[in-house]
């Protein structure tokens, strides 16, 4: 029985990379992409099946999910990987743009979970990793928005980690610096320029694929050029004068 995998933003980049990675593993996929030509394209070389739609909306994962278990009869992997830039000026706020920004990069993920847990849990568990970003274990003043929703990315997971593993659903995040990808297209050059290494999405997919199998619930990768992927770790919260400190994970 083949193992499968839905990926959302799979048309391009990192999600395309990680549909190419588990489909020469023999893994079945379902691609997830607004751009429904190139999540099409890319179903027909992986011989898997795809599903044009926009993720800020909730009935874009359970059709996603739906099309999963008519295909294929079960799921086993998630990779949430849908997200796009915030480029949101606070100073001269666009509300339409904000709620773009958050529909993706937040609603996205939710909707992705709600959605899976149920044929995760028929099929026995299985795994979710999300794409956060290093923007969602920093401040990265250059994009604050995009900044907040991979932080709300990564509290979720933190978050989901025990409760999802009590029913053999293991949860993590990706954590990646900067991906030569579609997202950074227009600022490429100028890293080019300053020397400063990107991560390609090959580099990406790998890691994915070894959040999939962590160990720990929870699991935050962070990935670097150059570096194998990194599980990071929080400090310890205070707690309370003549307290226990809260739990961390």
């Amino acid at each position: 029985m083949s193992t499968v995998a839905l990926i959302t933003g799979a048309a391009s980049g990192i999600g395309a990379a990680v549909a190419r990675r588990l489909s020469a593993g023999g893994v079945k996929c379902v691609l997830v992409d607004l751009d429904g030509e190139g999540a099409e394209r890319l179903a027909k070389e992986v011989d898997g099946a795809w599903l044009a739609a926009d993720v800020s909306r909730e009935e874009a994962s359970l059709e996603a999910v739906a099309l999963a278990e008519r295909r294929y009869g079960r799921l086993d992997l998630v990779h949430l990987n849908a997200g796009i830039s915030g480029r949101v000026d606070l100073a001269d706020f666009d509300l339409t743009r904000y709620r773009q920004v958050v529909g993706v990069n937040v609603d996205g993920v939710v909707f992705g979970v709600q959605a899976s847990l149920p044929l995760l849990k028929r099929s026995g568990g299985g795994a979710i990793v999300t794409t956060s970003s290093l923007a969602g274990l920093v401040g990265f003043a250059g994009d604050p928005i995009y900044t907040m929703t991979k932080h709300a990315v990564v509290g979720l997971v933190r978050a989901l980690a025990e409760p999802l593993a009590a029913q053999n659903i293991r949860i993590s995040a990706v954590c990646p610096g900067f991906t030569d990808t579609p997202l950074v297209a227009e600022s490429r050059e100028m890293f080019v320029n300053a020397g400063f290494p990107l991560l390609t999405a090959e580099d990406v997919a790998a890691a994915v694929e070894s959040a999939f199998y962590a160990d720990t619930p929870g699991t935050l990768l962070v990935v670097q050029p150059g570096r194998p992927p990194v599980p990071y770790r929080y400090a310890g919260v205070p707690g309370p004068v003549g307290g226990q400190r809260p739990p961390v994970s």
